[in-house]
């Protein structure tokens, strides 16, 4: 049992309280204690909340959470031979794992550590078999030989082995080692491994080497089905480049055809994602900020800027090389918006409203990473943002998700 910050959102949200320091006054405590209330280790019988239901006007069943996060919930949909299923990992706030679902591929669990991922995992799939625990912790081995694809975007932690062939057992520690055992103990047919596209030349592409070398060594092959993708020419306002890798298993691997998704010929511009966006909450400029944006026009930066106001707002960065188009950048509607982070307004990586001067809000986030307007972030402001900037795109998720599928399907026909 545990108080749902996501609901506590949405009451503060209805009452007009914009940020837990305000939430935190009105119940006479402080944002760590407040902090302390919503976490799923505190007992919601205890005095204080009752000042919270009061500050919010809502009553404790309006807040309170039956189940804890680490509670098993199972999976209710029935899973017949025809269908295809996944395990994914790293699950986020379910960019990856909607996409798939949205293409027809069943995912039996669901793996990821933040608490406020898995419950806006579990908000918006109630159904879906959340398992809010270190990966590391996890076993995997019931599903051996019982799910076609293991998903995920795996965080990537360097390891520089200056082109040495270091095996399975070298990358222990890494986040990517378990990506990896999970493969090696679930035996799928298929795996998806999706990263940043810097992945592809760090090292002097010697991590990326690492990694292949790795899947081989487990039994799968990879030839050309690694393959960096611009998820604007996949239906996202967004000029976000991922590397995908996709491996078969070795035995499939002359049963099993994958083919790329097609790339549009047009990219999705930033007004196509944003039609008819609904308001939510967002983080708001300063008013030091607000007078520099002002000066900068749709598809500008501080190029555009006057010397001296652009040389003040810079700093020593004015001075670096590179280009820093990033910086107080403006997004014109004609282009997709450059690559989300998981904070909408940090000077390195402006990303402007192309006619008011503010951040994206948190639902021109989620719409820029292709989430349906009903899916729902828990957590306060901060985590909401860093859950969609960190999100795999919905829509480049899907366009993926359906040629897995088919190449699943197609395996399943042949070998009736």
């Amino acid at each position: 049992m545990y108080i749902s910050r996501l609901k506590i959102q949405e009451a503060m949200c209805s009452r007009g309280i914009k940020t837990f320091t305000e939430l935190a006054d009105k119940v006479g405590i402080t944002k760590n204690q407040l902090s302390l209330m919503i976490s799923d280790n505190y007992n919601p019988f205890k005095s204080k909340v009752m000042d919270l239901c009061e500050a919010l006007d809502v009553m404790p069943d309006d807040i309170i959470n039956i189940s804890t996060l680490n509670d098993p919930i199972p999976f209710h949909e029935e899973i017949t031979p025809e269908d295809v299923t996944a395990i994914e990992l790293f699950a986020g706030a379910g960019g990856l794992a909607l996409g798939l679902e949205q293409a027809g591929i069943k995912t039996l669990k669901h793996v990821e550590f933040d608490k406020a991922c898995c419950e806006t995992l579990r908000t918006n799939r109630p159904y879906w078999n959340v398992t809010c625990e270190d990966i590391h912790n996890v076993d995997f081995t019931e599903y051996r030989g019982k799910i076609d694809i293991v998903t995920g975007g795996f965080p990537c932690q360097a390891f520089s082995y200056a082109g040495k062939k270091m095996g399975f057992d070298d990358t222990r520690g890494t986040l990517f080692h378990e990506f990896a055992r999970c493969v090696q103990e679930v035996q799928p047919k298929m795996f998806l491994a999706e990263n940043v596209r810097g992945l592809a030349s760090h090292d002097n592409g010697r991590t990326l080497e690492t990694i292949i070398y790795v899947f081989e060594s487990l039994g799968y092959t990879i030839d050309n089905r690694k393959k960096i993708l611009n998820a604007c020419y996949y239906g996202v306002g967004q000029k976000r480049e991922r590397i995908v890798i996709i491996g078969i298993r070795n035995d499939l691997v002359n049963d099993i055809n994958f083919e790329y998704p097609t790339p549009d010929k047009e990219w999705t511009t930033l007004r196509t994602a944003l039609k008819n966006c609904p308001p939510s909450i967002g983080e708001e400029y300063s008013a030091k900020k607000k007078a520099v944006f002002k000066l900068v026009p749709p598809g500008g930066c501080w190029v555009d800027l006057p010397d001296d106001v652009a040389k003040a707002y810079m700093g020593k960065s004015y001075y670096s090389g590179g280009g820093r188009r990033g910086m107080a950048r403006r997004i014109s509607w004609d282009e997709p918006c450059l690559t989300l982070t998981c904070s909408p307004s940090q000077k390195q990586t402006d990303r402007c409203h192309p006619e008011e001067v503010r951040p994206f809000t948190v639902r021109e986030y989620a719409r820029i990473q292709s989430f349906p307007d009903d899916w729902q972030f828990a957590g306060g402001i901060a985590d909401q943002y860093k859950q969609i900037g960190n999100a795999v795109p919905v829509e480049l998720s899907r366009r993926i998700g359906i040629q897995l599928k088919i190449s699943i399907q197609e395996h399943k026909k042949r070998n009736v």
